[in-house]
């Protein structure tokens, strides 16, 4: 807990506990190493540092006990690591924060050509315990050929975490990571090799992947899914589950053609009966209620959204798309849909601000009615 009383993730992470097994793993594996002065170095310098730059501080008092040259650093990073996450898990199996240590050492002394294939094997070590999704990345830019040869035989390897490392850790915008300099669109033939996968795990982090690369190139994306439904490889089920999540960013964005992928007509001859807000004039930390009335001539498959464009502190807007309901409007029946949306006022990611806003419905991705409401002071 922070001193404010709330949850503070990085005390959670790193802590007197997490640390003493971390110094007890390397003095368990490696040979001189002392874990109580490690201890006494690491633990006073937490409390100054963010949750990354805590893990570069956990990183600098490991290496200080180790050996200077890299092969025999890495020799001892993979002493010390605990056994390998349940292989028989398939799926939020992350690894704890502290195992990261063996990756921010390959990268700080093991990219260099003489290195590479000793810190790309440490690195297939240690992705078993933690993801590496963030240290195979420097190692990519610094020597694309290599480490996409080693990218492709890893899409084979018998262990899930090495095979969710080829697709997680060439993400075009993997959220935390430095930019990948190769050309995203050049790392689909590995998603073709890992489309297929049997957990859960990888496929999450394939459908990821494309989310981002059709933030580039959407039709690529919907042809390539289009090509793996027909080549029949993946459970029709999560191939299913896949594409709905893959293109999670063009439904939003109402794109016609990802509409149309998901079983959704952009024309579909659907009318609009009522739109209301209740109250009309919400309060910032309050709530409205929204309610749309839907009708169809015919049975007509839906996905309804609505869209709120929030105004910024300095004048202009961001619009903000959520989900109402996915169903079918059946003929002569209107579809009722209701539902709550909180203006919260301790929103982290964007500043709410009082005055008049504007709100639209969504049906299929085509915009069926819009109309505008005033956002109160809390």
């Amino acid at each position: 807990m922070a001193e404010d009383g709330r949850f503070s993730l990085k005390d959670h992470l790193f802590n007197a506990d997490s640390l003493g097994t971390l110094a007890a793993e390397f003095a368990a594996g490696v040979p001189g190493f002392d874990a109580a002065l490690f201890l006494s170095e690491v633990l006073p310098g937490l409390p100054a540092r963010e949750l990354k730059d805590r893990l570069e501080w956990i990183a600098d008092r490991v290496a200080v006990q180790l050996a200077d040259d890299f092969p025999t650093m890495a020799d001892q990073l993979e002493a010390a690591m605990p056994p390998p996450l349940d292989p028989t898990l398939r799926d939020d199996d992350f690894g704890r924060f502290i195992h990261a240590v063996p990756g921010i050492l390959a990268v700080r002394h093991g990219r260099d050509a003489a290195h590479l294939p000793r810190a790309l094997d440490l690195i297939e070590a240690a992705t078993q315990r933690f993801s590496m999704e963030f240290y195979i990345r420097p190692f990519l830019n610094a020597f694309p050929d290599a480490v996409m040869a080693r990218l492709r035989d890893w899409a084979g390897h018998d262990n899930y975490h090495v095979r969710r490392l080829v697709s997680e850790g060439t993400r075009a915008r993997l959220p935390w990571a430095r930019k990948i300099e190769a050309d995203p669109l050049s790392m689909l033939p590995l998603l073709d090799a890992l489309h297929a996968d049997p957990t859960r795990y990888v496929t999450r982090s394939v459908a990821n992947h494309l989310n981002d690369l059709a933030k580039i190139d959407a039709d690529l994306v919907l042809d390539r899914l289009a090509s793996w439904k027909r080549a029949g490889r993946q459970d029709p089920r999560e191939l299913d589950w896949m594409t709905r999540h893959a293109l999670r960013t063009l439904v939003k964005q109402g794109h016609p053609r990802a509409m149309r992928a998901l079983g959704y007509r952009p024309d579909a001859p659907v009318t609009l009966a009522k739109l209301s807000l209740d109250p009309p004039a919400p309060r910032i930390g309050g709530r409205t209620s929204l309610t749309v009335t839907l009708g169809a001539a015919e049975p007509t498959p839906v996905l309804v959204d609505y869209i709120i464009w929030f105004k910024r502190p300095g004048g202009s807007e961001i619009a903000k798309v959520h989900k109402i309901k996915q169903a079918v409007i059946a003929p002569d029946a209107p579809l009722i849909l209701t539902k709550t949306h909180v203006f919260k006022a301790d929103a982290t990611t964007y500043t709410l601000v009082a005055g008049a806003h504007r709100l639209a419905v969504q049906v299929n991705g085509r915009i069926l009615a819009e109309t505008t409401f005033d956002l109160l002071a809390g």
